[in-house]
């Protein structure tokens, strides 16, 4: 595996029955990055990490991780927070963090003192003796978070990681990401929610049925799909409508519309020509949210 990568991975295959739950998955994860993996409900997301992690074992096809072509052997380098969350409820959330970290091979001393830490910048300091059944969902599943980065790990995992939060506690959690970046750590983490994959990744990757679609920025991702119009006339008839592309609809006092291939200048002119005027005209490219929901769907024909 090349010194650049945290992860990689190349075919895996999983099959669950006479399902083929991933089907050639590919993926490279590069070091210090913040890589998402983006998929519906189904897609495969979480039998991927759990192949990549050597949680359970793949069907076909190869991974490295950490530079470890067996990954269990760089689990005390790996910080893991599963879909399945799950704490012990009679015990404290700095003990919870603590234990967590013992599991990974640190000191309960040095365990307990960073937890301590890391709640406060949490905003959890006044639950570090709190008993885990006495805390509300989201902040037991930032505790358990805070236990999977408590040994300071090279590489540190999420499954759903913002599933039940509440707006408070996802950005709570972003900075956490982020923070994480910053201290030298790779991050991935798998999402069905493009506004945060918008926000924090570097890189991600776009699976559906089990195979990646897409890989790349999400500029890259953006990319895929031509540029948008946004034009305002001013003045509104009924023979507007027959001036402007097919795909074009209203929305308020605008139109909607793809960017057509000859450009928009050829359109301009007719526009100024037949007295609808431009009232406003702007151009953008459609958001990841779009180009996520046209390459799944190009996956399912």
């Amino acid at each position: 595996m090349p010194n650049d990568l945290a992860i990689s991975a190349h075919g895996l295959v999983k099959r669950f029955g006479d399902r083929r739950v991933v089907d050639g998955m590919d993926i490279a994860v590069p070091r210090g990055a913040v890589y998402g993996v983006l998929g519906p409900n189904g897609a495969g997301k979480t039998t991927t990490l759990r192949m990549l992690l050597g949680i359970i074992e793949p069907d076909g096809g190869e991974r490295t991780l950490l530079g470890c072509d067996a990954p269990r052997d760089a689990s005390d380098r790996v910080g893991y927070l599963p879909e399945e969350r799950g704490l012990y409820p009679a015990m404290k959330a700095r003990e919870a963090i603590a234990f967590m970290g013992a599991l990974r091979g640190l000191p309960w001393a040095t365990g307990r003192e960073r937890a301590a830490v890391l709640l406060e910048r949490a905003g959890l300091g006044h639950a570090v003796d709190t008993k885990i059944k006495k805390l509300s969902k989201g902040m037991a599943q930032l505790v358990q978070l805070l236990g999977s980065v408590v040994h300071e790990p090279e590489l540190l995992v999420l499954d759903e990681p913002f599933s039940g939060l509440d707006p408070v506690n996802q950005e709570a959690l972003e900075a956490l990401i982020l923070g994480e970046r910053d201290r030298g750590a790779t991050v991935l983490f798998s999402t069905h929610v493009m506004a945060h994959a918008e926000r924090l990744c570097d890189r991600l990757a776009i699976i559906a049925r089990g195979r990646r679609r897409f890989e790349g920025t999400v500029a890259d991702a953006r990319g895929t799909l031509p540029m948008r119009v946004r034009y305002t006339p001013r003045r509104a008839d009924a023979e507007l409508a027959a001036l402007l592309p097919a795909d074009a609809h209203p929305q308020g006092e605008a139109w909607l519309f793809t960017l057509p291939d000859t450009g928009v200048e050829p359109l301009l002119a007719r526009l100024l020509e037949t007295g609808h005027g431009i009232a406003g005209l702007s151009m953008e490219r459609p958001g990841l949210h779009d180009a996520f929901v046209r390459i799944v769907q190009e996956a399912d024909k």
